[in-house]
């Protein structure tokens, strides 16, 4: 998934020409997302060398998920390797180098191709252009990098699980055109229902609220079930928040404060996304319902983007891969390597099929249905007001729903789509109400015929109920 965030954090030194580097390869997603990733992989250790400086070496890269005929195909990596003795914060040029492993297809042998230097390799940028008979082939194409710090020998592979798992590329050769046009601001729909209100505070019907120099933190993410009750990942005061119909009962979640994501499975799981800082990656945690330890795994990669349940478990969105790689399947919870090796480009669905989105500079999105490696329904969004965050695809029978954010230097509004066959069903405006933060892509959820939005204001956090009945 593509996205977009605005960066709040004060980078420095290494953390800042990555940034710069990623910043300057995201065609396909907003630099802030890369920024903000970044730089919470960096507090977080994300060196693949001997642990000290000399080792260093981060890597960033966005896969052209979603082609379209006649289109240039390059493939462009960041890599930030300060030289040996260097000064981390200089913004030398990184002393390193890269291999793309490519093929037509999803199967058969690799063709190794070098990555070249570009001329503003000094803030980390490689590419290698696709050969036009891989580039065209019906059946898209697929491939992984080996990328290396040539001063020190540390090197990584992208997306994580190499050959096993390597990133792919599907044409779209019939998608569904959509031009939105430029957005009318002065539109903004009114929910059906105020499912949860809330005022901050530590009560068992309040929720946690932090204010600091660096903004204000409340409640960081929620889930709808199918009857409708709603769960808030309320991390400041540690617990989670149940409400049904309106009455509130909370269960203690033993988690460090901080800005997690949250998902809860069919049998009452909750499953937290645990950013952590204490030099190890990302965790997925699974509580009971009760808010018992059930078990605990590090993410795959050094950072995330986004929770969600998938058709045996947690499936987390992960960066620098680009990948949903499963916490957890049928048999339990999954170890690094594994979800590595079982990483896909789509977020999974339940009917063996999978939802794979790419943003293509800040004007369209891609969003394609894949199902046994073909796509099967897709479509390409076109705005003449520029498009933010993805912050939800979801299958909603027969169609897909989408809210992303569109946003200009004055303003920004999330834009609704419910799209068919036939193109768009059904569309609408919610103002963000983003008065503290959540997790970067938790403010929605979809839930039957309903979608959820997650809101804040001095008073306190809310959540909102949009009905999505489609009238052709």
């Amino acid at each position: 998934m593509n996205r977009f965030i605005p960066c709040r954090t004060r980078l420095s030194g290494r953390a800042s020409t990555l940034v710069a580097a990623g910043a300057g390869i995201a065609a396909g997603t907003a630099a802030g997302v890369v920024a903000v990733a970044i730089a919470a992989g960096l507090a977080l250790g994300g060196s693949t060398g001997a642990g000290n400086l000399d080792g260093l070496l981060e890597v960033a890269h966005v896969p052209p998920l979603l082609t379209v005929p006649g289109e240039d195909v390059t493939l462009r990596y960041a890599i930030v390797c300060p030289p040996p003795g260097g000064d981390i914060a200089s913004g030398a040029p990184c002393d390193g180098s890269g291999d793309v492993y490519i093929r037509a297809g999803q199967s058969g042998p690799f063709t190794k191709l070098a990555l070249e230097r570009g001329s503003d390799s000094i803030e980390g940028r490689w590419f290698v252009r696709v050969p036009a008979q891989i580039a065209t082939s019906t059946d898209g194409f697929s491939y992984y990098a080996v990328l290396r710090n040539d001063a020190t020998g540390a090197s990584t592979t992208l997306p994580a699980g190499g050959e096993a798992a390597p990133q792919r590329s599907l044409p779209l050769r019939k998608a569904v055109t959509i031009d939105l046009g430029a957005h009318d601001f002065g539109q903004a729909r009114h929910a059906d229902e105020r499912v949860v209100s809330a005022p901050w505070g530590t009560g068992a019907d309040e929720a946690g609220l932090s204010a600091g120099k660096t903004g204000r933190i409340g409640p960081s993410s929620f889930d709808v079930s199918a009857g409708g009750a709603v769960t808030v990942l309320d991390e400041i005061n540690r617990r989670a928040v149940r409400w049904t119909h309106g009455r509130a009962a909370a269960t203690a979640l033993d988690l460090t404060p901080g800005i997690d994501d949250m998902s809860v499975g069919p049998d009452g799981t909750i499953y937290v996304l645990d950013a952590r800082d204490n030099g190890s990656n990302p965790a997925v945690r699974a509580f009971a319902a009760d808010g018992k330890p059930k078990w605990a795994r590090e993410t795959g990669d050094r950072t995330w983007a986004k929770l969600e349940m998938g058709p045996q478990g947690p499936v987390v969105d992960e960066l620098p891969s680009e990948e949903w790689m499963p916490a957890a399947d049928a048999s339990g919870p999954l170890e690094r390597r594994a979800q590595a090796r079982n990483g896909m480009s789509g977020r999974p669905l339940s009917d063996g099929s999978e939802l794979v989105v790419l943003r293509v500079g800040t004007s369209e999105l891609r969003l394609a249905r894949v199902a046994g490696g073909d796509v099967e329904k897709s479509w390409r969004i076109l705005s003449g007001t520029p498009l933010g965050e993805v912050q939800l695809t979801e299958q909603h029978g027969n169609a897909v729903v989408v809210v992303l954010k569109t946003y200009t230097e004055a303003q920004d509004q999330f834009l609704v789509l419910v799209l068919d066959g036939g193109g768009v069903a059904k569309q609408f405006s919610l103002d963000p109400a983003e008065w503290a933060e959540s997790a970067p892509l938790a403010r929605f959820r979809l839930s039957g015929s309903s979608l959820y939005q997650l809101g804040s204001s001095p008073a306190g956090f809310f959540v909102d109920r949009f009905d999505l009945e489609v009238n052709r």
